[in-house]
């Protein structure tokens, strides 16, 4: 009996002890509210000496710039370079800025039907969808084509450099089809308005082109031995200096997984592979970087095969390789390159091991792969602008939790010439206000580092546990967790609710290795689930106040399928979902963004991770918020879902913003989503804006 009281006694004393779920009272909760609302217009004022925008003189030998005081003040300074010295100065008289044209692209005078020769003798033309070459001297013209129709025309003509050879296509159009959206809310009718656009989804055709060489001085014409071009229309043709015999152009092959630069030869139409790389996931075509150097019969090309995108040097002639750069790390991007140096400027991420390997770095690089220079050695993430003759250079380097720099640098060896600005965090420091902290886990494989930032609220009680929600945008096409300074974000404001908000990059994203990237191919669902919820159980193996027993997830477009699959595919560890404008099903989203991932032709893996395939799976709490005018993500998208969930005799949230674009829903979005994540993990009804609960 006395050994049953004293078990008794530990166990009550546990209790005691064990940290307590938070479950704020009704005052406590306004007041949350409140300071997250606050947070969302007050926070960045916070931060002076923060943003380095340098107006360089003409001749570079100074700028000024200005920078942000307490108080909504501002102070401009001007640094003389060769002096290293900096003076306070009166504000600048900015010269007016010159009108731009509201076109997004210059106009070109030119009829896409008619192509003068470079020497001045010929003008080509179509009629009746032939090609005919009209003798400027004589106004004669001459049939090149006589196959062409109006519903099948030729077009799109090219001049070699020499006016020997006309390059044509012939084409086989298909028009492109509409999406639908509806205006349910037009001022000044009574009546909605129906819209629509053009609107490629994944499986349509595009419009193909033959290609044809055209003869000029005998008048004839021969078909390129090369496939039907069937894919983003007609290249961009490459003609060898001093001998325009040849020409080079660039073919990305239907679903991704070849590219080529192919050689014809003009006078017998034959074609020849100068690049031929095929692969059995998929090639990036956005970071496809191809650079002519005509001078010297070579190119600069990006490529992934090694594992890594990495630079190389091609003879253009005969397809022979160099290696520029190598190694287990990542060229984000090439800024210049020096033809008289031979040199590349370059971006990369991941070269130092010890360091993030996300951040980014600025390196110059012979064309042989020697005598690299890394031209921002401190550790950080760095944005770089040059003054006007480029012998310098602003560094502005940080972290996401450490203040940014801004030093002067010198180009030609990279030598910091003296420090120009530092933020000052001390207002924001005083405020009580936790900037993110960054955590590292392994991924599903168990060695690879899965990298993430967590955001806690600013009155953390580090004896009570809070339920986890985490941001995510899985999107392929790059990397999304923040590298610069981020004092305040909408993760950080919803954290003030009583949230951890996390916010980490899993497998199937971009900017690592060619194998960390290659999990998404056909296979977006994944959207690094595995690796997102090892990492969430590692971060509350190191802080016991996260409660994964309750953990929420939310997205946009992307982002929006993310969240929206998590309580289908993961419902064992995801327990709420607020899905924004997402692409629920990748058939009905846009054709270029959804091939590149889940390949061509479409088949039945598109329907097994479609969400409203899948939508009679939810067992969680979910919403889904979707605005009425998104001409991004089809709106159908989430109807289609919410009509499956809805047969499927599921209960969910269903939010329509009549006139809203592609977006989170704006500030009427944001409330719901808070107002959402309090009901469902903290067990507690939201404020009553009705009544005027958040009101001053």
């Amino acid at each position: 009996m006395k050994h049953f009281f004293l078990i008794l006694l530990c166990t009550w004393s546990a209790s005691l002890y064990a940290q307590q779920n938070y479950k704020p009272a009704h005052q406590e909760l306004l007041n949350s509210y409140k300071r997250a609302a606050a947070m969302d217009t007050t926070v960045t004022k916070l931060i002076t000496r923060s943003a380095v925008r340098a107006n360089w003189a003409a001749d570079g030998k100074t700028f000024w710039y200005r920078v942000n005081l307490p108080g909504n003040k501002a102070e401009y300074i001007q640094v003389d370079v060769a002096a290293r010295t900096k003076a306070i100065i009166a504000e600048p008289k900015l010269p007016v800025p010159a009108q731009r044209s509201n076109d997004r692209y210059p106009r070109r005078n030119y009829d896409q039907g008619r192509a003068e020769s470079p020497d001045k003798k010929y003008t080509a033309l179509i009629k009746e969808g032939n090609i005919y070459v009209q003798s400027q001297a004589s106004q004669e013209e001459t049939p090149l084509t006589k196959d062409g129709t109006i519903a099948k025309p030729y077009g799109r003509m090219s001049w070699s450099p020499d006016s020997k050879t006309l390059v044509g296509y012939k084409t086989d159009p298909k028009e492109t089809e509409k999406v639908y959206y509806l205006l349910s809310a037009v001022p000044g009718t009574t009546r909605a308005e129906l819209k629509s656009n053009p609107y490629m989804q994944p499986g349509e055709d595009f419009t193909s082109f033959e290609m044809f060489l055209f003869n000029m001085e005998n008048k004839t014409s021969k078909r390129v031995e090369t496939d039907k071009i069937d894919f983003f229309g007609t290249p961009q043709l490459h003609w060898r200096k001093n001998d325009n015999t040849y020409f080079t152009f660039e073919r990305r092959d239907r679903g991704h997984q070849r590219f080529r630069v192919i050689e014809v030869n003009t006078k017998t139409a034959q074609t020849k592979n100068i690049i031929d790389e095929k692969t059995n996931t998929f090639i990036y075509e956005q970071r496809i970087f191809t650079q002519y150097l005509p001078e010297t019969h070579e190119l600069i090309w990006t490529t992934e095969k090694d594992g890594y995108r990495h630079l190389y040097l091609v003879d253009e002639r005969t397809g022979k390789e160099k290696r520029i750069t190598k190694g287990n790390w990542v060229v984000r991007n090439i800024d210049s390159v020096d033809l008289i140096k031979r040199e590349i400027w370059f971006r990369a991420s991941g070269m130092d091991p010890a360091e993030d390997p996300y951040n980014i770095h600025y390196y110059r690089i012979g064309f042989d792969g020697r005598k690299t220079i890394d031209l921002t050695p401190a550790t950080g993430n760095h944005n770089l602008s040059y003054s006007p003759d480029k012998t310098h250079f602003l560094d502005t380097y940080s972290q996401v939790n450490v203040a940014p720099v801004t030093t002067l640098t010198r180009t030609a060896d990279g030598k910091k010439i003296m420090d120009v600005e530092k933020a000052d965090l001390s207002a924001f420091s005083a405020s009580g206000i936790r900037l993110p902290e960054v955590f590292v886990a392994k991924g599903r494989d168990g060695t690879t580092d899965i990298w993430g930032i967590m955001c806690r609220p600013s009155q953390l009680d580090s004896t009570r546990t809070y339920p986890v929600i985490e941001y995510i945008y899985a999107g392929p096409q790059d990397s999304f967790v923040p590298k610069t300074f981020m004092p305040y974000s909408e993760m950080q404001s919803l954290a003030e609710l009583g949230f951890i908000v996390v916010q980490c990059d899993g497998m199937g994203t971009a900017n690592r290795s060619k194998a960390f990237h290659d999990v998404c191919w056909k296979n977006l669902a994944d959207a690094g689930f595995e690796d997102r919820i090892l990492w969430i159980k590692a971060l509350a193996g190191k802080y016991s106040y996260l409660d994964i027993s309750k953990v929420g997830i939310y997205g946009t477009s992307a982002g929006g399928q993310n969240a929206g699959g998590a309580v289908l595919f993961h419902p064992e560890f995801y327990t709420s979902a607020v899905a924004a404008c997402g692409c629920h099903d990748n058939r009905v989203d846009k054709q270029w963004w959804n091939e590149q991932w889940m390949g061509y032709p479409v088949g039945p893996h598109y329907e097994a991770q479609s969400n409203i395939t899948n939508a009679a799976k939810l067992k969680g709490n979910l919403m889904l918020l979707v605005g009425e005018a998104d001409t991004n993500v089809p709106p159908e998208s989430t109807y289609r879902y919410a009509d499956a969930l809805i047969k499927a005799g599921k209960t969910f949230e269903l939010i329509v913003v009549p006139g809203m674009g592609h977006s989170d829903g704006g500030p009427f979005g944001k409330n719901k989503k808070r107002d959402f994540f309090v009901k469902t993990l903290l067990g507690v009804d939201p404020p009553n804006r009705n009544i005027g609960e958040l009101n001053p």
